[in-house]
């Protein structure tokens, strides 16, 4: 069943606008496509849109065309769509009974044969309840085969293959073209390098918990403390949501410096997703986080520093004290030498007396003779 559900997710994944299909190997040769038409063949529409009151009903055409050279007998019937967690447009399983704009369409038959290259113009008719809620009713109408594959253990299986066309249906009434936020989680991833930053991740649901199908746009905004080293990030386009489900995302920064203590402002924007304009207008909404980021590796880097210079601080120091010591060393030497020499080489107090009083004056002096 697992291999089923896998290869029916595959095949209306890719064809729900109706381009031909290819079957599986029992049938490799059948291709067949589907497409909103008129009684005389397919009118270019993309999808079926429609825009009715509750209690209105229509008919309308489905082309399917046999691109084969043989005939191919095809079961048709609509089913409610929904978003996929890759964010997708799919329908229910085969299986599993519609509640939605899938039980409001009937054919005459269930079951057609389209010869050889030959296409019929289907009839079918949608009648929306008395009681139909406004907003936007999104389904499909699906050609499908019943065939038999192999999986990957060589055993035979069911396949079911299926072609189909969208439906987009309004009923009118009030809109609420609402986008939530839920599941959010923020984490930096911190950076060893010391002059890099880390990544910033935040990783979100958003829910369509109103009744318009939106897409829209997130951004995502850190900053430090006192809005220090602001960065943003715009993220890639939301899908297509469809009322009543979700889609799981994350938006990313990088280099975000860890400044201890982040705080992230997460923001969504909604859109309509035809480009129309919506009344009342979608709300933006906002979420905002904390989170730590310490910054080790720039702390190690200080702490490094700071020891380096506390290193060569001491050092210089411890030098400085050496010369001081040595030169106090050699001025004492020198004091004692001088102390030394003074004692040992003065002159005796006799010979000093006997130096003439004027020996200091530079002057010589001459007695006169009388003959």
């Amino acid at each position: 069943m697992r291999a089923v559900l896998v290869t029916v997710v595959l095949v209306a994944g890719l064809l729900l606008s109706g381009s031909p299909a290819p079957v599986s190997a029992a049938a490799q040769s059948l291709t067949w496509g589907v497409a909103p038409s008129s009684p005389d063949g397919p009118d270019g529409r993309p999808a079926f849109e429609y825009k009715l009151d509750p209690g209105a009903t229509l008919t309308d055409y489905v082309a399917i065309t046999n691109h084969s050279d043989q005939p191919i007998t095809l079961d048709v019937y609509a089913s409610d769509a929904f978003t996929t967690e890759q964010g997708g447009f799919d329908l229910l399983a085969a299986d599993a009974e519609p509640v939605d704009v899938g039980s409001w369409v009937t054919f005459e038959t269930r079951t057609v044969v389209v010869p050889s290259t030959s296409r019929l113009d289907i009839p079918f008719t949608i009648a929306v309840p008395d009681n139909a809620t406004p907003g936007d009713h999104p389904g499909g109408i699906v050609a499908s085969l019943a065939a038999t594959g192999t999986d990957a253990q060589g055993n035979q299986v069911a396949v079911d293959h299926r072609v189909g066309a969208r439906i987009y249906l309004r009923v009118t009434g009030e809109l609420a073209p609402t986008l939530d936020v839920a599941d959010l989680t923020m984490r930096y991833d911190r950076s060893w390098h010391p002059a890099r930053g880390g990544p910033v991740i935040a990783t979100f649901t958003v829910r369509n918990t109103g009744n318009v199908r939106l897409t829209g746009q997130a951004e995502l905004s850190v900053a430090g403390p006192f809005g220090l080293a602001r960065r943003s990030t715009v993220g890639d386009p939301l899908p297509e949501i469809l009322p009543g489900d979700s889609f799981r995302t994350s938006v990313r920064i990088d280099d975000v410096l860890p400044l201890v203590r982040l705080r992230a402002t997460l923001t969504v924007v909604p859109a309509a997703v035809t480009g129309e304009t919506l009344d009342p207008a979608p709300a933006t909404v906002t979420r905002h986080e904390s989170m730590w980021a310490m910054p080790w590796p720039q702390l190690l880097v200080l702490l490094l520093v700071a020891a380096a210079i506390g290193l060569s601080i001491i050092a210089r120091r411890r030098r400085r004290r050496r010369s001081a010591q040595a030169l106090d060393r050699a001025v004492a030497a020198a004091r004692e030498q001088g102390r030394a020499e003074a004692a040992g080489g003065a002159p005796d107090a006799t010979e000093a007396d006997e130096v003439p009083a004027d020996a200091g004056t530079g002057r010589s002096t001459t007695t006169p003779t009388t003959d």
